[in-house]
């Protein structure tokens, strides 16, 4: 995993060029929030960074529970939110109890559609309607 202070979203590629992103559907993005991260650690004392998730974009300030079919503003870039993100049990590879941690109250993150292209940067503004 690599860590951008910029990065473009794009139908072609989607985020950066990420495989995923260049399938046509509803998981061209992935998204998960610094709060829910920090509290599924919690619950398993751990100190991973968020990167161990494998989301393409992390925020902050933002609650994504049951925010399917809403619409995730970053900077100028829209993203539709199409459903949970579930956690696979790969993630108990990276640390022990990871899955079981990650599913409740949708801390494991969302996976979205992009709506129009265009660059985020670290600091964006982020909105959801």
């Amino acid at each position: 995993m690599d860590t951008h202070s910029t990065i473009s979203i794009s139908f072609e590629k989607g985020v950066g060029a990420d495989s995923r992103g260049m399938i046509k559907g509803n998981r061209q993005v992935t998204v998960l929030s610094i709060e829910s991260w920090k509290e599924a650690l919690a619950t398993i004392d751990s100190d991973a960074d968020w990167t161990t998730r494998r989301a393409n974009l992390l925020i902050e300030g933002i609650d994504l529970e049951h925010s399917d079919n809403k619409i995730l503003t970053i900077g100028n870039v829209q993203l539709e939110i199409k459903g949970i993100l579930d956690p696979c049990g790969r993630m108990d590879e990276q640390v022990s109890g990871l899955t079981d941690a990650l599913k409740p109250r949708w801390r494991g993150g969302v996976k979205c559609k992009i709506l129009n292209e265009g660059d985020i940067n670290c600091g964006d503004i982020v909105k959801i309607s």
